[in-house]
């Protein structure tokens, strides 16, 4: 099976032309090697995953041809991933949500000007 479609089909991206997308762009590597969309995957391999600053690791358990419902998932990868990887993932989350608050958008015109006035001095 196909690395694209098998990171597709464990919920691993939420479309398989992001999958696609995701491998082509060194974002997801096949036994900590860079690969193609279309490198094959066999029961065993180490699936590393970039997101953001932090690299999750999945083992394949077993093969699929179909997507999978999101209880199944742990049928067919075993998360091995660290735990210092996974904190540095939470603390970028966090940092995301305090940078900007949820459902604010962009700054309007009168929050830009008040910025502006109060760091005229500076």
């Amino acid at each position: 099976m196909r690395i694209d479609k098998y990171v597709w089909c464990v919920r691993l991206s939420k479309t398989r032309s992001l999958a696609t997308k995701l491998v082509s762009g060194n974002k997801i590597k096949l036994n900590g090697l860079e690969c193609k969309p279309a490198k094959e995957v066999t029961i065993g391999d180490l699936i590393s995953i970039q997101k953001n600053n932090a690299t999750f690791s999945f083992r394949v358990k077993a093969l699929t041809e179909k997507r999978l419902g999101a209880k199944l998932i742990l049928d067919y990868i075993i998360d091995e991933t660290a735990a210092e990887e996974i904190e540095k993932y939470k603390t970028y989350q966090a940092a995301q949500r305090h940078y900007r608050g949820k459902y604010h958008g962009k700054p309007s015109k009168k929050d830009r000007r008040d910025l502006d006035d109060f760091l005229e001095g500076w």
